[in-house]
């Protein structure tokens, strides 16, 4: 049994992300049931510590003539039985959904209460926007969302977002729209809880938005344009496993949720565009890059199931215990480092 936080932030937390994650779960599964094969996301819980550190629910997409790879995931940890940590609670929605059609874009949403043990705490409020294709109409319709919602705080957000997601030895982001709010607080916790539930619910209603558009306009696609889509997905795999600092720290911190924690990783990759970019990696990172090739099968074309995510995982613990160095050489769109599990 997962035991929740005790602290009253902690809990008006837990029921913002509780229904947002509610909301887009019955979105999504309407997607399915208008144009896909009617089958609803299924939930899957997990447990920190057994439940005496709290844990969480990932609703995982099982339609797989709409979705790739898609899971919407809230969790909880905390420590309030222990006060050797600084760290008093985290509650998160974390959520990636990569459509099976290339003309939909994948999206990925995080949004988190952080909690010290003297109280303090901050939001963590992302969303982006990534397509295999390019498509302007979509992205403006993504933007004109997020500008509406975020108001005074979109520019900041935009210029964190587009921080993060650099990808420094390609020459470009992972998508064409960021959105990324870090430390947020004001001190005023009601409007600032607010703030980050009218985000996710403009983010979710864009999202929805585009993918019907997308899979109402675009029922077929060609081999090039699958194509495309696997090489975006290899991209995506490669910023979240040598880059993104909350994937990193969520998995350094413990293992008992490796496959939620890499639930953001599509079902397969190019495993030789991967290797292309190896020369790229400065070290140590490159030995991080070899790290993740060797645990990924032999091909071309490669399946990502759970024990090759389980691989992957420890794949990044390994290099990082070696090198905690290398921490550093990670994303950033300030410098606080993030403590939430299932940020991917």
């Amino acid at each position: 049994m997962r035991i929740p936080a005790k602290s009253p932030e902690a809990i008006i937390a837990n029921t913002l992300v509780e229904e947002l994650q509610a909301y887009f779960v019955s979105k999504l599964n309407d997607v399915s049931y208008e144009l896909g094969n009617r089958q609803a996301f299924e939930a899957v819980e997990w447990e920190r510590d057994e439940g005496l550190h709290g844990g969480g629910v990932r609703y995982e997409a099982r339609d797989e003539s709409i979705f790739n790879r898609a899971s919407v995931n809230v969790s909880q940890v905390h420590y309030d039985e222990d006060e050797s940590k600084r760290l008093s609670s985290a509650t998160a929605i974390s959520t990636i959904i990569h459509p099976a059609n290339p003309h939909a874009p994948s999206m990925h949403m995080h949004i988190s209460w952080t909690q010290m043990r003297d109280g303090t705490g901050y939001w963590r409020i992302m969303g982006d926007l990534n397509p295999s294709l390019k498509n302007d109409v979509f992205q403006r319709d993504f933007e004109i969302a997020l500008e509406r919602a975020a108001d005074a705080y979109y520019e900041e957000g935009k210029a964190q977002g587009d921080r993060y997601f650099n990808i420094p030895v390609l020459g470009r982001t992972r998508g064409v729209s960021h959105f990324y709010l870090e430390n947020f607080n004001t001190g005023d916790f009601e409007a600032d809880r607010a703030f980050a539930y009218r985000m996710g619910k403009a983010i979710i209603d864009a999202y929805i938005g585009i993918t019907l558009q997308a899979l109402q306009y675009h029922v077929g696609y060609t081999e090039e344009e699958k194509a495309a889509q696997l090489a975006y997905h290899t991209l995506y795999l490669f910023q979240v496993l040598t880059l993104d600092r909350g994937t990193t720290s969520g998995l350094l911190v413990h293992d008992q949720n490796d496959v939620g924690i890499m639930g953001s990783i599509p079902s397969h990759i190019n495993k030789p565009l991967l290797y292309s970019w190896l020369e790229k990696m400065p070290k140590p990172q490159d030995e991080l890059l070899l790290g993740l090739l060797d645990a990924l099968p032999e091909g071309q074309r490669v399946l990502v199931d759970e024990s090759v995510k389980k691989r992957l995982a420890n794949a990044v613990r390994v290099h990082y215990k070696k090198h905690p160095e290398a921490l550093h050489m990670q994303a950033s769109g300030e410098t606080v480092p993030s403590t939430v599990d299932n940020h991917n």
